[in-house]
């Protein structure tokens, strides 16, 4: 990033921690913003002075964008709070002070627990894993049981109906559901990669040119988040000065980024094609080996089974019971795969 656009950059933070100023009822965060802006004209006359030097001057007035006027239009309306993450995703500072951005962090109280508290994003691809699954088991099981309704009624009445046409309602349904999940990973991860490692590339390059600033900003954000002005400021210099912890500290808390999310776009696909696929096999094996009425009862008591264990599986992140969160999801999975058997009785009804 060349230095003319981090102080296009500075000057949009300007106008927006002007906008968030005015919206914020807050008198300690309204406070922060206006600080901020401070520390942001400051930060903008190095980057201009740079310019200078690499022969690209800066125009004597700046104008924002139609995105940053909207934005800020946003945030006057509906108040910063609502608009955080569209607001990091522009490398507004000071987003983590409301104690509900994307990662919901507290203030930490030492410069290690930057770099440990976050370890636990491994756990984030078994988490994903078991909602891929779960995605896959309940939406395969409600295709198979509506076709199975449709088929049967059009067949005159018996439960389950053609096995062969089940068979290939549910290979199709796991095949497009696989690819559906895995090719909007894929895009999705790459694009929230690409967009984090470009506000990270530019925190690097800030941090580089005024560690002193990026501390002082760091204290502000600490300051409106409880603690006292002395322990803000020596806690932001013990972390700026300590370069294995400043990076981290300061995409986490100016940005509400975590650079530990830069996961890999082409991992997230696989995982969720093989995750969606083995939950949507579940409903559909019992059809491999049998036919008909009996087919379609282990078919509901196997998906049955599964959505229960997913669901207590689910109870591991959330922090409930398991028993609470694999009768809920039960409930869940039997509404829907209930009402598409219903609906699909119904069509085969009128289309036989």
């Amino acid at each position: 990033m060349s230095a003319r656009d981090s102080w296009e950059h500075e000057q949009e933070a300007i106008y927006l921690y002007g906008a968030l100023a005015d919206a914020e009822r807050n008198p300690e965060q309204r406070q922060l913003f206006a600080h901020l802006a401070d520390e942001a004209r400051a930060q903008s006359k190095i980057w201009a002075d740079a310019a200078t030097r690499d022969g690209a001057p800066v125009p004597a007035a700046f104008t924002p964008r139609s995105r940053v006027r909207l934005v800020a239009t946003l945030a006057r309306r509906l108040g910063p709070a609502r608009v955080r993450r569209v607001l990091a995703a522009m490398k507004v500072r000071g987003m983590s002070a409301y104690g509900a951005t994307p990662h919901g962090h507290a203030t930490p109280q030492s410069a290690e627990e930057i770099g440990k508290r976050h370890r636990g994003a491994a756990s984030g691809n078994l988490r994903a894993a078991v909602f891929g699954a779960n995605d896959g088991l309940v939406s395969n099981a409600s295709l198979i049981l509506g076709v199975a309704g449709a088929a049967g009624a059009a067949e005159g009445g018996a439960t389950g109906g053609s096995g062969h046409a089940v068979v290939i309602s549910g290979i199709a349904g796991l095949l497009a559901g696989a690819f559906s999940m895995a090719a909007g990973e894929l895009i999705s991860v790459t694009s929230q990669r690409e967009m984090l490692e470009r506000q990270i590339a530019a925190e690097r390059d800030e941090l580089a040119q005024y560690p002193e600033a990026e501390a002082a900003e760091l204290s502000l954000i600490y300051q409106a988040r409880g603690l006292p002005k002395e322990d803000a400021d020596r806690f932001a210099e013990r972390i700026v000065a300590n370069p294995k912890y400043a990076l981290d500290a300061l995409a986490r808390e100016e940005l509400g980024v975590d650079p530990a999310e830069l996961g890999s776009a082409r991992g997230a696909a696989i995982s969720s094609f093989f995750s969606f696929s083995i939950g949507a096999l579940v409903p559909l094996a019992p059809f491999a080996f049998a036919r008909g009425q009996s087919a379609f009862v282990a078919s509901i008591a196997l998906t049955a089974v599964a959505l229960f264990s997913v669901g207590a599986a689910i109870s591991l992140f959330s922090g409930h019971g398991a028993i609470r969160g694999g009768l809920r999801m039960l409930l869940v999975g039997t509404m829907a795969a209930g009402a598409t058997f219903i609906i699909g009785r119904a069509l085969g009804v009128v289309v036989g």
